[in-house]
């Protein structure tokens, strides 16, 4: 039997006990809350019971923050497709065609297809999980300084690009000033203070939960406070178990999107969001009932709700393998695993050699606990919208209180998190993207020590930047995305590769 077979059937054992069953069931269902009210995102959820898993067994703890993580971004399905109201951002593109199904009245079908859809999404991460973790790891073994810094680079240039599409400088403004809130405090080689001007809270620097917790938390509750309340609750109605016909009949489109959104995954910063559009986009291009879409087509609702669950499993992929987190949720549970002692990255599937599979386990418990939570109590978990947020928001306010100070028992990461808060709602309100905030602050230590350690083996060159197989790649394709984004270089570009006698014209 295959080493990682053995590992995987053992962790399945493992968390087949009756302990690890019910942190299963309670931790999804209070994911499927979390995502289901509007306002709460799974990088919160995440984050505040990060909080509350300090004193728990590591394998304990990263398994009910996944089953966190799969629970809210499947939850949030329900609020887009019973309220149009997505309830985490990875399932706005459910709502399209979802909540037109709710208005038809096949609300139940809806919902059922969507669990199913989700549970088939993670499936589909889960299997590439296990087949491309250990092999990037392996791969992974070849970087050095020079490749890690371009790779950390990478993920603040595509982060920027892909959530930011209508304005990049946006996105890429919002890492930078994610790398240079990263910059502040003891620096990671010699314990330089930077930009500590003299106050000892300072040269302890940020910490990152606080920050997420007050850019996530709080920001949200600014924004409940300046927008009105939407009090619309709406029944399942029909049947919620779909037929398996329906399912056949949508199996492409299934496979198409779980590989889809495994991929935007494995992207740095990326997520479940462009996991959910691309695979939407493709199902439209692919369909023969095009009209639909937007109207209540069941192929688009599959197609975003299979992308956005596979891309759960494909955002752990590199927060394994490289310690890069594929999402704002996964960048939380990086440091999740750093409190518990667990050192993802390259050296993984040495030191760790049987954790990659234990993840592939955890994985497979939530999506079966989804799968199982998500059919059985659609109508009780509907009462949840009933919820006032006016008297939601107070306590989550208290929770991001507590969670930030239990961190490190320190009242500068109250105001930390309050500040970050302020910030947060401002961008959001200018309209820069949150997650190449987050990814900056996550990747500023690694961008930071790997160029100081890159220049301190070359002597001050930057050579090796360019010249290393590896980072020439990384450099290449980091730069050709900067240069893609210029409107008259892309310009330029397209009409040298249109001259060109083996590309056609496409006629107006």
């Amino acid at each position: 039997m295959p080493e990682g077979l053995t590992y995987f059937l053992t962790a399945v054992a493992a968390f087949a006990q009756p302990a690890s069953l019910f942190n299963v069931a309670w931790a999804t269902l209070l994911g499927i809350t979390v995502g289901m009210l509007p306002g709460l995102t799974a990088t919160l959820g995440v984050a505040l019971l990060t909080t509350l898993t300090f004193r728990m067994e590591a394998g304990d703890a990263i398994l009910i923050l996944i089953c966190m993580y799969v629970g809210a971004i499947f939850g949030g399905s329900r609020s887009a497709i019973l309220l149009n109201i997505p309830g985490t951002p990875a399932n706005a593109a459910s709502a399209l065609d979802g909540f037109p199904l709710a208005r038809a009245g096949r609300a139940g079908q809806a919902l059922g297809l969507a669990t199913v859809g989700s549970f088939c999404g993670s499936i589909v991460g889960m299997v590439m999980l296990a087949l491309v973790a250990p092999v990037l790891a392996e791969f992974a073994l070849k970087f050095g300084s020079p490749e890690f810094f371009w790779l950390a680079l990478f993920g603040i240039v595509i982060s920027g690009r892909l959530t930011a599409v209508e304005d990049p400088l946006k996105g890429w403004i919002a890492g930078f000033l994610g790398l240079l809130v990263a910059m502040v405090g003891q620096e990671g080689i010699h314990a330089y203070q930077r930009f500590a001007y003299g106050n000892t809270d300072l040269a302890g620097g940020f910490g990152l939960l606080p920050a997420l917790v007050g850019a996530f938390g709080f920001a949200e509750i600014l924004q409940v406070m300046k927008n009105r309340d939407y009090q619309t609750v709406r029944g399942a109605g029909d049947r919620v178990l779909p037929r398996l016909r329906e399912l056949w009949d949508n199996a492409r489109t299934i496979l198409r999107s779980g590989l889809i959104g495994t991929f935007m995954g494995l992207l740095p910063g990326v997520g479940e969001d462009m996991g959910a559009w691309a695979s939407y986009a493709a199902a439209r291009r692919a369909s023969k009932k095009k009209a639909q879409f937007g109207k209540g087509s069941i192929e688009g609702l599959i197609a975003s709700e299979t992308g956005n669950n596979a891309a759960v499993p494909g955002a752990i992929i590199p927060v394994l393998t490289l310690a890069v987190p594929g999402s704002a949720p996964a960048a939380v549970l990086l440091a999740a695993m750093f409190i518990h002692g667990v050192r993802p990255g390259p050296l993984i599937m040495i030191e760790f050699p049987g954790f990659v599979y234990e993840v592939v386990a955890m994985v497979l418990a939530a999506s079966v606990g989804v799968l199982v939570l998500g059919l059985l109590l659609t109508r009780p978990l509907l009462l949840v919208l009933q919820v006032r947020r006016e008297r939601l928001m107070p306590v989550i306010f208290v929770l991001c209180t507590i969670g930030s100070f239990a961190i490190a028992s320190r009242i500068f990461d109250i105001w930390v998190m309050l500040g970050f808060g302020v910030v947060g709602f401002l961008l959001r309100e200018m309209k820069y993207p949150m997650a190449p905030l987050v990814l900056g602050i996550v990747l500023g230590d690694i961008l930071d020590k790997n160029f100081r350690r890159a220049m301190v083996l070359s002597d001050g060159s930057v050579e090796p930047l360019f010249t290393r197989p590896i980072s020439a790649v990384l450099a290449a394709i980091t730069l050709s995305v900067v240069a893609l984004a210029i409107p008259p270089v892309r310009r330029r570009i397209l009409g040298l590769l249109s001259a060109l006698p083996f590309i056609k014209r496409s006629e107006p």
